[in-house]
């Protein structure tokens, strides 16, 4: 299945369709691709946000859109697999069997399969701003990405092996 059939399957069910990418075969070039996508469907996200605060405080729109770049699209591949890696080690260390793929697979699928409530959450950061919706569709997508990232890791970790 494509990357488009995937991300809705995964609100349905997120195991079954962890488990389908597992059975792909361990494939970095994937996990690199999976992660950049989601990187930069975030700096996306927050274009709405960085130009309502451009406007709002008179700063440089393209400023703030260069530093958003270096930190999503840059940096936050490399904790993200940094992350995983810790992941990798604590559910080793709880009795799970599976390769480090795994918790990389898992984190960066929970990351780029959320990306549309994370859409959402810049869109509400750029048209509302600041408050009780805001807060309640970040709270959402962070809901959402723990739920994909949990199954992944259980699926790859216990369920799999």
């Amino acid at each position: 299945m494509s990357v488009t059939m995937d991300i809705p399957a995964t609100y349905k069910g997120p195991r079954k369709v962890f488990a389908r990418l597992l059975d792909m075969g361990a494939r970095e070039d994937r996990l690199l691709i999976f992660v950049l996508s989601g990187c930069v469907l975030t700096f996306v996200a927050q274009m709405p946000r960085l130009a309502r605060e451009a406007h709002l405080s008179g700063q440089d729109l393209n400023m703030l859109l260069g530093g958003s770049l270096l930190g999503i699209v840059f940096i936050a591949p490399l904790i993200l697999y940094v992350l995983a890696l810790a992941a990798h080690w604590i559910a080793r260390a709880a009795g799970g069997k599976g390769e480090a793929y795994c918790a990389r697979l898992a984190l960066f699928w929970a990351f780029l399969a959320a990306s549309p409530l994370m859409l959402l959450n810049g869109l509400v950061a750029g048209f509302i701003g600041a408050g009780p919706a805001l807060n309640l569709v970040g709270a959402l997508w962070f809901a959402v990405f723990l739920w994909f990232w949990v199954s992944g890791m259980i699926q790859g970790y216990w369920v799999n092996q």
